[in-house]
Formats: structure tokens, C-alpha cells, sequence
């Protein structure tokens, strides 16, 4: 295995100096003892982290020992060479998969340090632990592994091995030990960090978080986040405590022009104290200060605001009716789980052998979609496998289409390889999730899954909807009147600045994701208000309109009417 794969399989993504450095400096301010502290990096890779926390510690004149761990022994030879004029006793370095030394049971550890025969307890053991580890899906360790870390950390479902990392280094710190570490932003704000949000409110004051975003600080493609916490006393549980100071970093990518600060690299804005944009060359960032504020005993999103940021979201929460999710149900689209087989935009290439024409449906998919319409010019098919018996959904008769059966067959050794179809039941030939076929000729709104801008569209005409879309069905005429009503305030920059400020999930190049969970809680203005109304209809207009000039001056007019019907100033830009 060459460098490149192992670092992908082992998630190993080497700390840069330079954050190093300021992870460092942002621990030690949170250091209030005189005494000789103990130190602890669980996957200190080559040391860079224990490296940086040494030159502060030694500039601040305290006593210190070093300890690490890592499994690649070629990594640790690097670090103990960056170490090897120091006391051994200062530093000490140990090759081991600190996972598995964890005895979660007793909390009784020995780590092997100094001789074999003398027991060096890791529990509680840690006055600060200083830490970046691995970025990989427990899955992609294979499965054994897997389930060894699922049972002895209690795991469910598709968990990233910081997690058991959080709870390892959890058991290692002594109380009011200082945790600082370096992890996936993704817990900040989705639906499955709601665990790890819990896990960390309950077992830590939360002294600061910061969101480094797409600032691209590592050669992998990961959005980092800094969390530092002071571990909680179990004699004294939760606190009453709810605020952390908070930074954000991201690229600014929404056509700032006002005045910019030149600085020489993304460390020097995390140096700098105040909020504002900068430019560090021909890059824009911008980085916003505030409070945190979370939830005591709950997993629910931490809320990532300035003061102003939380007046204005206040502001229009207050003035709605309810949220997309009290309304209705965000389904994902259909999954194949062999696209090529069964997505296509040129289905007549197949001449005479091409699947007969009642199974192809049209398709939306990011592809194709846009705000008031789809593009023409790619007309994505899907070859579906399920129709209605009856008001149910049952497979199709492959024998009835004699065509597409030919068709499946010259991909049989594909489809039959999707084990997990037929070992469910299935005919070897079917998409994997249909969906409810009774679904697709209703009014729906479609949304894709990630997106620079928001693209909601209103379909009307039966397509299906693709895997990497969302949507929602109108069941009755008054829920299609809703559907428009969602449909306008989620295509507006107003609401894109509340999506970007409350559910804070922008990936690499401006894209937004618009999962369900998201959107789910997108508010909603009064139905029976007149700017209600007003927008229903001013949508029915732009979702009929094809001109382009056109559309921009009625998307003004939605501005204005949406943000009037919340009770705030115009979004005229989204800074």
C-alpha cells in the first residue's frame, strides 16, 4: 500500500503547522495551573500538534510531559526525531491503536510507557488533550472492525471514527482538563451529529468553536472544525451554562465588494480578533465573531450567531406561521444503485432494442433542474420498474416487456450483483428505492440535495425525481397553494441567508446543502396573509415564464413581498 492509499484508508490527514500552531495558542489560554501538566495525543501522527503545544508551554515557562500515540510506527520515527534532544520522561511516544487500549469498563488503562511491568493509567489521567484525529467512516475500516468499535462504543449506523475518539480522549481527561481538537465541521449543524453535539454538551463546558469551513487547510477534502472544552465535574453534571465564544471562516463568495483587510495567510485572520473580510491574495474570506449558543441535555443544532445574525433570524421565526416540516413530509428521489443502467439522455441510440416507451419516465435530477422550470436540453429518462396494482405498488412483469427485458439481461451481470436485492426479496431488475409510484403524477416541489443556489421547482407534469433531489407532494389543492408558497420564499436570497446562518453547511466553492432536515425548517409566513397570497401568485407567474429578463424583474417583486411578509428589510445581497 503507497503513502497516498494508506493515509485515504487510515483517514490520516497531518495537522499544518500553522493550525498547529494556533490550536496551541487557543488551548493555553484556557490553562489556569502552575502545576506540571500532562499532555496526551491520541494520534499524534508526526507530532506536529505536540510539537506547537511544547513551544508555547515553554515560552509560558510550564511544566510539561508530552505522550502520543499512533499506529504507523514510520509516523512516530518522524516525531521522536523532532523530539530526540528531550528528556525521555518528557516525551514519550508509543505505537498502539489508542482505541483499543480504552477500557471503557473500568476505566483502568496501562499504556506500556517506561517498562513493560509498570502500569501507567490513562484515565483521568490527561490535564490537556490536544488532538486531530482520523477523518474515515468507521465502515471504511472493514467490517470486523466496525463491529468492534460499534459494541464497545455503543455506535449506530454510519459513524466517523473521531467520534469514538471524542469518547476515548473523554475518559482519559482528568476533570477540568482541557480538551482542544481538531475534527469534521459536519456535527456542527446535521442531523447525525445530534449524538456528538449531546455527547459534548454533557461532558463539557464549551469554551469555543470554530469553524474553519472551506478555507482548505488540508491537502484532504474535509471542512474542518477546532471544538476546545474544559471537561465537566461529574460531581456537578450540566451546567446552566448555554453561550461559547464562536469563530467562522469561510471563502467569500457572494460578490463582497465593500472595504477588504490584506493579510498574508488564513492564520493571520485567525490571529486577528475581529470579524470582517479579508483577502489573503486573490481570495475573499469572511469571518464572523459571536456567542454559541446549544441547549443543556439536548442534541439539537448549535446556533452559530452574532448578535445582529440573532435578532434578524429571531425577527423572522417570530413573524412565521409554522415550518415546511409542519406541513409536510421532504422525501429523497428514487436510488437505482446502477445509474448508467437505468438513467439515460439518449435512450434512442438503442434503435429497435430500446425499452418500451410506457417504462421511460421523465427524469429530474441536479442535472436538469432549475428554479422555475427544467432545461430542455437535458432530458434525463428513467427506465422504472414499478407501476400500480390496485392503489399498491408491486414490480412490474418483466415478461409483459419483452424489450426491457433484453435490456436488463445484457446488464444482468451488474444488476445481478447487487446482492443486497436479491437478498431482500427483490427481482434482480429493480430500482433499489422506487419510491410510491402513486406519487408521481400529484404536484411536487424538487430541490437538489447540494446547490450553489437555491432551486426549487414546482412539477406538475409526473416526472419522477431522481436520488441526489429532494421533494414534497401536494396531496389536495390546498396543499399545491403551499407547495407555491415554499416554492417562492425558498427560491429568494432572503431565505438563502437564513439557511446559510442558521443551519451554517456550506461545502468547497459556495455549494449549500438542502437536506430534508434542512429544509424541513424553513418558516413559513401566514397562508391567509395578503402578501401570502400575492406571492402564490406572482410563482404561478414565474413558473410560466421562460424569458430571463422577465424572470429577474419578478424575482425583485419576491423579494420584496417575501420579505414583507416576515417582517424585515429586503435581502438585496446575502452580506
Amino acid at each position: 500500500m503507497n503513502v497516498k492509499e494508506q493515509k485515504k484508508s487510515t483517514g490520516a490527514t497531518f495537522t499544518p503547522e500553522g493550525l498547529a500552531d494556533f490550536l496551541a495558542h487557543e488551548i493555553t489560554k484556557y490553562i489556569d495551573s502552575n502545576q506540571s501538566l500532562s499532555v496526551l495525543d491520541p494520534s499524534c501522527g508526526e507530532g506536529e500538534l505536540l510539537l506547537s503545544i511544547k513551544k508555547v508551554l515553554d515560552d509560558k515557562n510550564l511544566e510539561y510531559s508530552l505522550s502520543g500515540f499512533d499506529t504507523n510506527q514510520s509516523y512516530l520515527d518522524v516525531a521522536n526525531s523532532r523530539f530526540e534532544l528531550l528528556d525521555s520522561n518528557k516525551v514519550r511516544l508509543k505505537q498502539g491503536d489508542f482505541l483499543e487500549l480504552v477500557d471503557l469498563s473500568d476505566n483502568q488503562l496501562s499504556l506500556g510507557f517506561g517498562d513493560k511491568n509498570e502500569d501507567s493509567k490513562v484515565n483521568c489521567s490527561a490535564d490537556v488533550i490536544i488532538a486531530n484525529p482520523p477523518y474515515v467512516r468507521t465502515q471504511v475500516l472493514g467490517s470486523k472492525k466496525a463491529q468492534e468499535l460499534a459494541k464497545k462504543f455503543n455506535l449506530k449506523g454510519r459513524v466517523d471514527l473521531y467520534y469514538p475518539f471524542l469518547i476515548s480522549m473523554t475518559e482519559s481527561l482528568k476533570e477540568g482538563g482541557i480538551l482542544g481538537v481538531i475534527t469534521s465541521n459536519r456535527y456542527l449543524s446535521t442531523k447525525g451529529g445530534e449524538s456528538i453535539r449531546k455527547y459534548l454538551v454533557e461532558n463539557y463546558e464549551i469554551l469555543e468553536v470554530i469553524d474553519l469551513g472551506d478555507t482548505k487547510l488540508f491537502d484532504a477534502a474535509v471542512l474542518p472544525a477546532i471544538f476546545i472544552g474544559r471537561k465537566r465535574s461529574s460531581k456537578n453534571g450540566s451546567t446552566n451554562k448555554k453561550e461559547a465564544k464562536f469563530i467562522k471562516l469561510y471563502e467569500e463568495l457572494n460578490g463582497y465588494n465593500g472595504e477588504l483587510t490584506a493579510v498574508g495567510s488564513v492564520y493571520n485572520i485567525l490571529k486577528n480578533s475581529d470579524s470582517g473580510y479579508f483577502n489573503v491574495g486573490e481570495k475573499r474570506y469572511k469571518r464572523t465573531n459571536g456567542l454559541l449558543k446549544y441547549e443543556s441535555n439536548s442534541g439539537s443544532p448549535w446556533q452559530m450567531l452574532s448578535k445582529t445574525e440573532a435578532n434578524w433570524t429571531n425577527l423572522v421565526q417570530k413573524n412565521a406561521k409554522g415550518f415546511v416540516g409542519d406541513f409536510f413530509k421532504v422525501r429523497v428521489g428514487i436510488k437505482t444503485t446502477a445509474d448508467k443502467v437505468f438513467i439515460s439522455d439518449d435512450w434512442d441510440r438503442l434503435g429497435s432494442s430500446m425499452p418500451e416507451r410506457e417504462l421511460l419516465k421523465e427524469l429530474i435530477s441536479q442535472e436538469n433542474i432549475e428554479r422555475w422550470g427544467v432545461n430542455d436540453k437535458v432530458r434525463l429518462k428513467v427506465l422504472y420498474t414499478h407501476e400500480l396494482e390496485e392503489g399498491k405498488k408491486k414490480t412490474i412483469t418483466i415478461d409483459n416487456y419483452p424489450l426491457a427485458k433484453e435490456y436488463f439481461l445484457s446488464h444482468s451481470e451488474q444488476l445481478k450483483g447487487r446482492k443486497y436485492v436479491l437478498s431482500a426479496g427483490r427481482e434482480w431488475f429493480e430500482i433499489w428505492v422506487p419510491q410510491n409510484p402513486k406519487f408521481w403524477k400529484m404536484p411536487k416541489l424538487v430541490f437538489p440535495d447540494i446547490s450553489v443556489n437555491p432551486r426549487f421547482y414546482f412539477d406538475s407534469g409526473g416526472k419522477i425525481v431522481n436520488g441526489n433531489c429532494y421533494w414534497i407532494v401536494a396531496q389536495n389543492p390546498k396543499e399545491e397553494e403551499l407547495l407555491l408558497l415554499i416554492q417562492g420564499v425558498a427560491n429568494t436570497k432572503l431565505m438563502t441567508k437564513y439557511h446559510d446562518l442558521v443551519f451554517n453547511n456550506k461545502l468547497y466553492s459556495g455549494r449549500r446543502r438542502y437536506f430534508s432536515q434542512f429544509v424541513e425548517r424553513y418558516p413559513i409566513p401566514d397562508t391567509d396573509s395578503p402578501e401570502s397570497k400575492q406571492i402564490i401568485s406572482l410563482v404561478k407567474t414565474l413558473n410560466r415564464t421562460k424569458e430571463k429578463e422577465k424572470q429577474q424583474s419578478l424575482e425583485i417583486e419576491l423579494e420584496n413581498l417575501v420579505a414583507s411578509a416576515f417582517g424585515v428589510e429586503t435581502v438585496l445581497n446575502l452580506d
